[in-house]
């Protein structure tokens, strides 16, 4: 695990030994665990909740962000002060969902992720959307380590499968 940011190093089905059956495991995602695998244990209540949690959480967070536009205003800071707050958490919500939207098909640069980190901060609510939208299809991340475990379970079959035939009766080239 990534003491940083609580993610796992390798991709799914690469680290914890093998499963049950023989072969990799499928990575934990948040709020799901491993439901997403065979979309059992409560996996379609679980994706209603965290679609209504993070439609929730962006909508209290809009409030929030509303009382704060509240407060500049009666501070009487000027239009342009009020202009550049609202650009600024516009334009950082509309980031944040672009690099969220994109980590759910794909992993990012852990020190591109550290860069980002204030803005993805002040856009949380583009985050909160992102999540919400996603929650709608699938868990998000899904798509991703779906993808790494059915190429890890490929690979694992692939290393294990047993050969055919007897060896030794093997033509040999010259």
């Amino acid at each position: 695990m990534s003491d940083e940011n609580g993610t796992p190093d390798g991709p799914a089905g690469s680290s914890g030994g093998t499963a049950q059956g023989g072969g990799p495991r499928p990575e934990p995602l948040r709020f799901f665990g491993t439901t997403w695998v065979d979309h059992d244990n409560g996996y379609a209540a679980r994706r209603a909740g965290a679609a209504v949690g993070s439609l929730a959480a962006a909508v209290a967070s809009c409030l929030v962000l509303r009382f704060a536009y509240e407060g500049i205003r009666i501070a009487d800071t000027g239009s342009f002060v009020t202009v550049l707050i609202i650009a600024m958490f516009a334009i950082c919500s509309a980031l944040a969902f672009r690099n969220t939207w994109e980590g759910f098909d794909k992993r990012h640069d852990p020190q591109r992720q550290a860069s980002l980190r204030g803005l993805l901060a002040i856009g949380f609510v583009g985050s909160l959307l992102a999540y919400f939208f996603r929650s709608l299809t699938e868990a998000p991340g899904e798509k991703l380590h779906r993808a790494e475990y059915e190429s890890a379970r490929a690979e694992y079959e692939r290393r294990t499968s047993r050969r055919t035939g007897n060896p030794s009766k093997k033509k040999r080239r010259r």
